[in-house]
């Protein structure tokens, strides 16, 4: 007789039913993890099958100043939400609407009868006692009012929620999400019209830990100021501010400005609009430049800073004459005299002592005719003259930042952010990094190593140039010696808008004048003077940081 122990039958029921009893406990483990972790994605899953949505906080992830100041979903709007259908018929249902809103009557009936209307609310109301049909809610916009920042954070496709420009673009992908708050009314089946006296769920955005934000390297707070300044005078131009110590852009703008929930509305103006002046477009630099051209003649004669030169109020190139910025000249002058007063005369001298190719090579040096790529698209890389285009009289041009060459207020400002850290080149960047809404950083983003692309020597040179520019040359007038006092360049350039000729107004520098802490570029479109458009805007936005940083 066999024994029980080895009973082969009894043996396979047994792990028959341990199998049985372990995937019990495997589906019971799962079903549990569903109802749990899964609930709310099932139950939005479910809603949304037999329901309308209308999204009451932006179906995209926060752009973040450095200071985790919002820049984007930032401003609430109490809203009352209208079910047409329910008091379209309903007089009383009507003049509440119109009551406590901006509504009127022709508002509400001339909409699609499907639709659940909106409308913000002129003073706060609750839900309670409401009529039938009409609900309130806290409504997140997108952008602001202001429009701050707005060529950098660019703007959305409504249809599809994409990005279009700027950093809605750049980082699409992470910014869009659509788990947000919403309000789901339930609808019939067959026409999809929100049920009379049908019910409505509230799903907020409970993901507050998933990485779909960006945090940005520009401050709020100069980026108002910065924009302030560009609107009391009415400019259309572009500012940049950097950070000496870090290469971060702090304040980026450009105008003329839009409103980035009206897009449509400039699709047929042509003021560029849509323009970031400040990186997309390129303008003749003027005797901006002649920075470059100083550096170069440096690296070839370190003594040409000691020599005098000649102006007689014009240089003549075989059949090109240009002429001084003043016009019976300035006679005998010094290379410190001649670039505190920005003596055409003397640039044009040096550059032909010195030749186009080394300008030009100089001039790729402190990082123009190349993108930058700070993290935006649509940067451009400018342009600077090759070839035939250095042969022959175009030295003239060349020499007083004219002719073939045009800049970016940006590579201007990286320009300037060498001169202020004693000839090492940091590197531009707007975006420090992927964040969570809650402010927890997934992903920074490095930069690249600093490098030296000047000598310390020629570095000192030019900065003691540029603070003579401030004391007695073309920006005597910039008053901050309160505050440290500033270096810089003035800049008066010659192109054509719109098929006009005309003179755009520069200025960049940094401040205070030791140890600076700030680069600042002011380019002003038709300002005719770098000395009188651009100049004051700087003294501004420079002495509104100080008192902000006190």
């Amino acid at each position: 007789m066999r024994s029980q122990r080895n009973d082969p039958i009894k043996n396979k029921i047994l792990r028959l039913a341990m199998l049985s009893f372990f995937i019990f406990v495997i589906l019971t483990f799962r079903l549990l993890w569903i109802q749990t972790a899964k609930s709310n994605e099932y139950r939005l899953a479910a809603i949304r099958q037999r329901a309308k949505e209308v999204k009451v906080y932006p179906s995209r992830g926060i752009i973040y100043d450095r200071n985790f100041i919002p820049l984007t979903n930032r401003n609430r709007v109490s809203t009352m939400f209208v079910i047409k259908d329910q008091v379209i018929d309903n007089e009383e249902s009507m003049e509440f609407i119109m009551k406590y809103t901006y509504a009127d009557k022709k508002s509400i009936t001339d909409n699609n009868s499907w639709k659940i209307l909106e409308f913000p609310l002129k003073r706060p109301l609750s839900n309670k006692n409401l009529p039938k049909g009409i609900f309130v809610a806290e409504k997140t916009l997108r952008y602001s009012e202001m429009n701050i920042l707005s060529h950098v954070i660019g703007y959305i496709k409504r249809s599809d929620n994409s990005g279009e420009s700027g950093i809605e673009k750049v980082f699409d992908d992470v910014l869009k999400n659509n788990e947000v708050g919403s309000i789901y009314f339930e609808v019939d089946n067959k026409k999809k019209r929100v049920i009379p006296g049908g019910g409505f769920v509230v799903v907020e955005n409970e993901e507050l830990r998933k990485p779909n934000s960006v945090q940005l390297t520009t401050d709020y707070h100069i980026q108002k100021i910065v924009e302030e300044a560009m609107d009391e005078k009415n400019i259309n131009g572009a500012i940049v501010v950097a950070e000496v110590d870090t290469g971060d852009i702090v304040a980026i703008a450009s105008r003329p400005n839009f409103d980035q929930d009206d897009v449509d509305a400039y699709l047929k103006k042509d003021n560029m609009e849509f323009y970031n002046k400040a990186i997309q477009v390129s303008y003749p630099p003027g005797s901006l430049f002649k920075i470059v051209v100083l550096l170069a003649a440096l690296e070839e004669d370190p003594n040409i800073v000691n020599e005098y030169f000649y102006c007689n109020g014009f240089e003549k190139l075989n059949d090109l004459i240009i002429k001084c910025n003043k016009e019976d000249g300035h006679g005998y002058i010094s290379a410190e005299d001649a670039f505190a007063k920005s003596c055409n005369s003397t640039f044009i001298q040096m550059g032909k002592r010195v030749g186009s190719k080394k300008i030009i090579d100089m001039a790729k040096k402190m990082g123009y005719g190349k993108k930058l790529n700070i993290g935006l698209l649509e940067e451009v890389e400018g342009n600077l003259p090759e070839g035939k285009e250095l042969i022959g009289p175009s030295v003239g041009n060349i020499s007083i930042g004219q002719g073939k060459i045009e800049v970016t207020p940006l590579q201007v400002t990286n320009m300037m952010m060498i001169l202020a850290n004693n000839g090492i080149e940091k590197d531009l960047s707007i975006v420090k990094g992927i964040v969570t809404e809650d402010g927890y950083m997934v992903k920074e983003f490095k930069k690249n190593e600093e490098k030296r692309i000047i000598s310390e020597e020629n570095s000192e040179i030019v900065n003691k140039f540029m603070a003579e520019v401030v004391l007695k040359g073309t920006a005597k007038k910039l008053d901050l010696e309160d505050i440290g006092g500033a270096c810089g360049k003035t800049g008066s350039a010659q192109a054509i808008l719109n098929g006009q000729n005309t003179i755009h107004g520069w200025f960049s520098g940094y401040y205070p004048r030791e140890n600076p802490k700030y680069v600042i570029t002011v380019f002003v479109e038709e300002g005719f003077s770098g000395s009188k458009s651009a100049v004051p805007i700087f003294g501004k936005i420079a002495r509104e940081i100080w008192i902000k940083n006190r």
